[in-house]
């Protein structure tokens, strides 16, 4: 799972959960942007992940959302709105263990045209490109998606719009 892990890279289970903000980044078509990613030795351990990452010094999640998405996608011309989802997963990544708590925000742009312009070393190694999806593909891929139930989260999103508050995503334990 683990390009999820963008951002600082410090083991995180020494130090509690790590802090993430995350992107359920929408065009115009109300398709989704996912990045490819993969252990950074085996490109055949791969998956799909949502563009964010670790908070920054004192950065607010809101802030970490929009940098980590201008540094992974160079998209800078966005509307950031609520948060969508919550939720604590554990996964291995680069020979690390990772424990996070992800805040998913739901942004819109009709900025589509993507280019990784500030990614790490650890992330210009695990991370291959990225895609704008549709629901219904979503739906029918058999890649491995995060978070989990990612298109039938997407089609209640588009169905019935944000949800009051946050939702609590169930924990994902890889």
């Amino acid at each position: 799972m683990p390009a999820e892990a963008t951002g600082a890279y410090e083991d995180s289970r020494a130090g509690g959960l790590r802090k993430v903000a995350r992107v359920v980044l929408l065009d115009p078509e109300d398709r989704i942007l996912l990045l490819h990613g993969h252990e950074p030795d085996d490109p055949g351990d791969d998956w799909w992940f949502t563009p964010g990452g670790g908070l920054e010094g004192d950065e607010s999640r809101e802030q970490a959302a929009l940098r980590e998405l201008a540094e992974e996608t160079g998209i800078t011309e966005v509307e950031l709105g609520p948060v969508l989802w919550r939720r604590t997963c554990s996964f291995p990544f680069a020979g690390r263990g990772w424990d996070q708590d992800e805040w998913y925000y739901l942004a819109r742009t009709t900025q589509t045209v993507t280019e990784a312009r500030g990614l790490t070393e650890l992330e210009r190694r695990s991370v291959a490109g990225a895609r704008w999806w549709t629901c219904a593909e979503l739906a029918r891929a058999h890649e491995t998606v995060y978070p989990t139930r990612l298109a039938e989260l997407l089609r209640r999103l588009l169905d019935e719009g944000p949800p009051a508050g946050p939702v609590t995503l169930d924990t994902e334990i890889v």
